[in-house]
């Protein structure tokens, strides 16, 4: 959850400035920017999902005789920084990005379709179910298009923690899982994954543009009345 606190605040920032700096909104320019966010969270993200994968998986493997391998998810960074330094607590970060970058790109650029498409005006009467909608939908999408990857990365993250290493990299895990369970492990927790990317990414979508939305309204209010001659003001407040 703390993680998350992070990682939406980067997100948004990078991509409206990212936005900003493109110049043109196109399509093309938010799948960009939503790449360039994606990338970027990806330092807190990777460690993030590899402590969470570990906590997930206590009691499990050469961790059944001990009742509690790790206190909280900090208490399991610094345990694997300890015994394996940086990279330890970077494991499964080039499938991270692998997944985020192109993941990220579809988030925002399915948003900014569905939004156009479904003329989401700030007077509108159903501009909420309209966001809420777009969001939950460009959720769907995102993990849709990346899902796969999702699916290596939480095995490489996972490797070891039930006292053997069992793959070489990226590729042999891609190898050794379709070889033992065939193409449908690409898409093995799938449906569950959906189920909570909608709500998920409906409030949080909805959340930040009504939020914008209103800022950007109480902002234009506050220099119309600073334009204003005084004696248009209000006389208190």
């Amino acid at each position: 959850m703390m993680g998350l606190t992070f990682i939406n605040a980067i997100v948004f920032g990078v991509q409206g400035n990212a936005m900003r700096y493109l110049g043109k909104d196109t399509p093309l320019n938010q799948f960009l920017a939503g790449a360039a966010a994606g990338g970027i969270q990806c330092v807190i993200c990777c460690p993030m999902e590899l402590a969470k994968t570990r906590m997930q998986l206590q009691g499990m493997g050469e961790y059944q005789i001990k009742s509690k391998v790790y206190k909280n998810s900090l208490d399991c960074l610094v345990r694997i920084y300890k015994k394996h330094g940086i990279r330890g607590i970077n494991k499964g970060m080039v499938t991270t990005i692998l997944r985020e970058i192109p993941g990220f790109g579809f988030y925002f650029l399915t948003y900014d379709c569905l939004t156009r498409a479904l003329n989401c005006e700030p007077d509108d009467s159903l501009i909420i179910p309209k966001l809420l909608f777009a969001g939950g939908m460009s959720g769907i999408a995102s993990w849709i298009s990346t899902y796969p990857i999702d699916v290596i990365k939480s095995r490489l993250q996972a490797d070891g923690v039930g006292g053997i290493n069992r793959y070489n990299g990226i590729m042999d895990c891609v190898l050794q899982s379709y070889k033992n369970e065939g193409w449908h492990v690409f898409a093995r927790g799938l449906t569950s994954t959906l189920l909570r990317a909608f709500p998920v990414n409906a409030a949080t979508f909805a959340t930040v543009t009504l939020f914008l939305m209103y800022s950007k309204a109480d902002d234009a209010s506050c220099k119309q009345l600073e334009a204003a001659p005084a004696i248009q003001q209000p006389t208190s407040l």
